[in-house]
């Protein structure tokens, strides 16, 4: 038995110099994408119950463009007229050049790290301690995020304005992948609320990051390729040695 269909639970990749696309056509593979997860908003109305006055802030901590995107769109919804004078404090560059997309950037106070949140906190949000901060996150999120600002004693207020849900897996039900690839222990979660008698049998299990490789042996599955280590630091790489490897040895069988 050689490899030769693999599932990745992420969406496909817009760009056509995805590492995943090499990696197929070089080991001859099939490489399917299918996400486990989606994030749906939490209504205005819902969010108006968690008795959290957003102008009663005046600064953003934005850890992603997802809770940039439920911000302004809560906002929109409860009618809120974001200030001028607001701070937004981004994870990174690139998060905070999202801004773009609803306020005039150059006009703002903007600050961002280096896709570091600890650094974040201590480099630039402690500077500002004075700031009343607003924190928009899913409900399903880094517990790092809220203790970092917990242990620094910044104001904030924590808002869920979005949830990770399981996406609907049933069209997938008499479908079978050799490998399936996972980078989120909510994609593991998924896996099971879509296939609830889900039996690993000979498919293997490939993960990104130490979160979700508890999650697949705390689920009882047997974790056959885990990245980022230091030889293989992505998983296309941990992919391609793993591959390349179990299919020579069973070349002949």
């Amino acid at each position: 038995m050689k490899i030769k269909k693999i599932l990745v639970s992420q969406p496909k990749p817009e760009n056509d110099k995805s590492p995943y696309f090499e990696f197929a056509e070089k080991n001859n593979l099939k490489v399917d994408f299918r996400p486990f997860i989606k994030v749906e908003g939490v209504e205005g109305k819902e969010f108006r119950q968690k008795r959290i006055n957003i102008n009663d802030h005046t600064a953003v901590i934005f850890t992603s463009r997802t809770a940039i995107d439920h911000f302004f769109r809560i906002c929109e919804e409860l009618r809120v007229n974001v200030p001028d004078t607001m701070k937004y404090f981004c994870v990174s560059e690139s998060v905070a050049l999202y801004l773009q997309k609803y306020i005039v950037y150059r006009k703002r106070k903007i600050f961002f790290g280096n896709n570091n949140f600890k650094n974040l906190v201590e480099q630039d949000i402690v500077k500002h301690s004075s700031e009343k901060f607003l924190l928009p996150l899913s409900d399903i999120h880094k517990p790092e995020i809220p203790r970092v600002l917990d242990k620094n004693k910044i104001k904030y207020s924590k808002a869920i304005m979005y949830r990770t849900v399981s996406s609907d897996l049933s069209d997938l039900s008499d479908v079978n992948y050799d490998i399936l690839v996972f980078y989120s222990p909510s994609g593991i979660r998924s896996l099971f609320h879509n296939f609830p008698e889900f039996e690993q049998n000979n498919t293997k299990i490939a993960c990104f990051g130490p979160a979700t490789a508890r999650a697949v042996k705390k689920a009882g599955l047997k974790l056959d390729i885990h990245a980022p280590t230091t030889e293989t630091p992505s998983m296309t790489m941990a992919l391609d040695k793993y591959v390349r490897e179990f299919n020579r040895n069973n070349n002949k069988k």
